[in-house]
């Protein structure tokens, strides 16, 4: 294929799960959070699956299942309390996923345009990803707050693909999980899921166009997906 294959794809990334194993920060912010509140605090890989509808959905999930559901008038004022701290310890622990880094610089010299589409906030995403040093190669980062609905309400998606100027018929979703497959097909976008990210539905049973296990496969798998749709 010729370098730039890619030339006016938009290929739009969900974030925690998918760029970003940000996992150990998020769960470590909520069992602070629990263990503050005499409730007790989750072993990460337990706790995994709760991620991807963000921080509201995160808190009120993780209390849930810790057997101490929250009334509604709580939750704005841990909201705020999470978000404090979060903010404090954003990328501790949190890393890309191996190969991910040098898959979106082989998207970006192929000719595609980039970006982010995830239900963390805009202004947590955004230093999340500058505090890795990877906000550079996205044009725009769309958060819960910047879009008419999340994920996977579509108008998410679109709004993201909007902002770069793209064409849907010529975009692919790469996500984890059930919001971001839905996005995807109501969007009529291509769907590529990673097997490695936070999902309580296996990945292989969400129905994606191609599932990749590494970053390493996702380059070509854009190339492969994008070339079908146009055959």
């Amino acid at each position: 294929m010729a370098a730039k294959d890619l030339q006016g794809a938009v290929i739009a990334f969900d974030l925690d799960g998918t760029l970003v194993d940000t996992a150990p920060d998020l769960i470590g912010t909520l069992n602070e959070l629990l263990v503050a509140e005499g409730v007790r605090p989750f072993p990460l890989d337990e706790a995994r699956p709760f991620i991807g509808k963000g921080a509201r959905w995160l808190i009120q999930r993780g209390f849930a299942e810790a057997g101490a559901p929250l009334d509604e008038a709580r939750v704005p004022v841990l909201f705020d309390r999470f978000i404090a701290r979060y903010l404090e310890r954003i990328a501790d622990e949190s890393r890309p996923y191996p190969g991910c880094v040098e898959a979106l610089d082989s998207l970006k010299a192929r000719g595609a345009k980039l970006c982010v589409c995830t239900n963390k906030l805009t202004g947590l995403s955004a230093s999340l990803l500058g505090a890795l040093g990877i906000a550079d190669r996205f044009e725009v980062v769309v958060g819960a707050d910047a879009a008419p609905a999340i994920k996977p309400d579509p108008r998410h998606l679109a709004a993201a693909v909007d902002a770069v100027g793209g064409d849907m018929a010529r975009t692919i979703m790469v996500g984890d999980a059930a919001t971001d497959a839905g996005a995807a097909r109501a969007a009529g976008a291509g769907l590529i899921l990673v097997s490695f990210g936070y999902t309580e539905t296996p990945a292989a049973e969400l129905d994606p166009d191609i599932l990749i296990h590494h970053f390493d496969e996702l380059p070509n798998a854009c190339e492969r997906l994008l070339g079908a749709c146009e055959a």
